[in-house]
């Protein structure tokens, strides 16, 4: 099945490292590493390190916007990309090795026109998509409203919307309806309008969110918790393996990318969270912008099924 990813907020991202943090002074760092980044494009990434073949469709403007899809080349990804104006913007990661704390800043990128992005859009109806992920923040120049109308738009022709954004534009785009949400707790808690959820609320909340036809699958991340699947038939947790955690950062896109692969392969909705899973633990096991070892991946999607069983909560009849 046709994968299709969207990313209107594409980013460089560069990471590296120092022994200590200390204000006013110069620091040694490590040797800089640059990945293609942004939600969509760093799904399709993970999508490609399982085996998996996505197209992904961005906006691109500049020397970073030249160099993005030069990294993109690297990683072998199909790619129809969307020339703009202005310059694609920079993400920047910095871990401090003494106490293994990362420190994250995220750059503003360029105004992006709605006709750039309704192209983009275009682009994605000439490649036909089973399935369409839409992941990442709103560049600036577009209403909080457009992720609704790329959710009309993947009605429209046909593909399965699979949405990971926060704020404003996940709020308007759930009104519209989508396949499958990817919510935080912070952010499922919005969307039944309560200000935080205890832990034993979780899965009413979800099944509420079932119950609107906001979607029809949800996987709520809980980080190291790991992940509550709900569909109309009822819940599962999905336990998180115990690993050495380096980095955060990526994890909720692998995730993303272990599950619309799994789909994609149409495996049981049990196995596609328990991949998302495996690859977003996996995830947190590297520095900087790696993403996920693919070893690892499969390793601990492995470890889910043969004994993810002792820890889950299931109600699925």
């Amino acid at each position: 099945m046709k994968i299709v990813t969207l990313t209107l907020n594409p980013a460089l991202d560069k990471s590296t490292s120092t022994e200590r943090l200390v204000p006013e002074q110069k620091l040694r760092c490590a040797n800089l590493q640059i990945d293609p980044g942004g939600g969509g494009i760093n799904v399709s990434k993970g999508i490609k390190k399982l085996g998996g073949i996505s197209t992904a469709v961005f906006p691109a403007g500049g020397r970073n916007g030249d160099r993005l899809q030069e990294l993109l080349g690297d990683w072998q990804i199909e790619m129809s990309v969307q020339a703009v104006a202005g310059e694609t913007r920079e993400n920047i990661s910095v871990t401090e090795n003494a106490s293994n704390i990362q420190y994250r800043f995220t750059l503003i990128g360029p105004d992006l026109s709605v006709a750039d992005a309704d192209a983009c859009l275009q682009r994605i109806s000439d490649l036909k998509p089973e399935y369409l992920v839409v992941s990442g923040s709103l560049p600036n120049g577009l209403p909080t409203d457009y992720y609704q109308q790329v959710a009309v738009f993947s009605k429209k022709i046909g593909a399965r919307l699979i949405l990971d954004t926060s704020g404003a534009a996940m709020q308007a785009a759930v009104g519209e309806g989508v396949f499958l949400l990817k919510p935080n707790l912070g952010e499922l808690s919005a969307l039944v309008g309560e200000t935080q959820l205890e832990i034993n609320q979780v899965d009413d909340a979800a099944l509420e969110i079932i119950g609107k036809n906001i979607c029809e699958v949800v996987v709520v991340s809980m980080g190291a918790q790991g992940a509550l699947l709900v569909t109309k038939d009822g819940f599962e947790h999905i336990p998180a393996p115990m690993v050495l955690k380096k980095s955060t950062v990526g994890a909720g896109d692998s995730m993303v990318a272990g599950m619309v692969w799994a789909l994609s392969e149409k495996k049981s909705y049990r196995e596609m969270a328990q991949l998302g899973v495996a690859c977003g633990s996996a995830a947190t096991m590297n520095l900087g912008t790696q993403l996920f070892k693919a070893e690892d991946a499969w390793r601990l999607f492995e470890w889910l099924k043969a004994y993810g069983d002792r820890y889950k909560i299931t109600d699925f009849g």
